[in-house]
């Protein structure tokens, strides 16, 4: 025995349009792929620390830019900010941190990281919250220092 539902012509159309509508939910729904900024030419920036940024897994979040360096580079990253607590890291090409800073010498929350560069390539200098607590605006400059002779 078989059974044959008919629906009236009037529930069609709303039927039909209610399964395209979810079929083209999905559609909509994309990955993020994860981009780091490039430091401009002058390597220094104004930016800010937002809960749509990069979620560092033990609480808070974090922005990563990207500077190309050479081996033998000394260089001074300096994040600054009036708002939140910052911790600076310096990464490789594998995501390996290299070096980080919490604290400046200046007995600020800002923070003040030297690095030696031992391979020439492009590193990442990432940007978050001291213990993922805070927010907001921020100085970033990476310079390279040069050595007197």
């Amino acid at each position: 025995m078989q059974f044959h539902l008919r629906l009236p012509h009037s529930t069609m159309l709303p039927l039909a349009l209610t399964t395209l509508a979810l079929t083209s939910v999905s559609a909509h729904a994309q990955t993020v792929i994860y981009s780091p900024i490039a430091l401009p030419a002058s390597r220094e920036i104004n930016d800010i620390l937002s809960t749509r940024d990069i979620p560092t897994g033990s609480g808070g979040f974090a922005r990563d830019y990207t500077v190309s360096l050479e081996a033998g580079d000394q260089v001074a990253i300096d994040a600054v900010s009036d708002e939140f607590d910052t911790l600076v890291l310096l990464m490789n090409k594998d995501g390996v941190a290299v070096a980080e800073n919490d604290d400046g010498p200046d007995g600020t929350t800002n923070s003040l990281l030297f690095a030696r560069i031992s391979e020439s390539g492009t590193y990442t200098v990432r940007v978050q919250a001291y213990a993922g607590q805070g927010a907001g605006n921020f100085y970033l400059k990476v310079a390279r220092l040069r050595e007197v002779q």
